[in-house]
């Protein structure tokens, strides 16, 4: 296990593809198939982005109408619960949800002007990390890191007035 998985990560969550990790975990619950939960459950996957739960709520609905609210908001809850989705809360009060990436850890900026949310991962910042780590003698057991600014488009309108 490396150091950005928690101990508490259940092991369904760090081994093989995720919809399948769903279906076993849905199993381990006890709770029965339902087609519109599989749908939010693969669009959600698929798509990999960060969601508040009206967003995934909006564009699953274009795909079927019958989709409830209610249903997006315990889908993601239920990821959340089998490890498969983190809850991501950037600071400005709205709870984002968004596939883990179980084969790479990676941070977020965050573009202050529009909303923007952009990943990235820098193999140096991890080694800094560890090196701040262990020069304290410190055990990580996950971390998130987030930098606010102005994305490139945001800055070019910025320029343009």
């Amino acid at each position: 296990m490396n150091r950005q998985q928690s101990k508490n990560t259940p092991p369904h969550a760090r081994d093989g593809d995720p919809l399948q990790e769903f279906y076993r975990c849905r199993l381990q619950m006890g709770l029965r198939s339902s087609c519109k939960r599989s749908l939010v459950v693969e669009y959600f996957i698929e798509k990999d982005r960060h969601y508040t739960v009206e967003e995934l709520y909006d564009e699953v609905k274009r795909v079927n109408p019958k989709v409830s609210l209610s249903t997006v908001y315990r889908t993601l809850k239920l990821l959340s619960d089998c490890g498969l989705a983190s809850e991501c809360n950037f600071g400005d009060g709205v709870i984002r949800f968004e596939p883990v990436h179980t084969s790479q850890h990676h941070d977020h900026l965050i573009c202050v002007e529009c909303g923007k949310i952009i990943e990235f991962r820098n193999d140096l910042i991890e080694k800094i990390q560890e090196d701040v780590a262990k020069k304290y003698t410190f055990s990580i057991s996950s971390h998130r890191m987030v930098l606010y600014g102005l994305c490139d488009g945001c800055q070019k309108k910025k320029r343009r007035k």
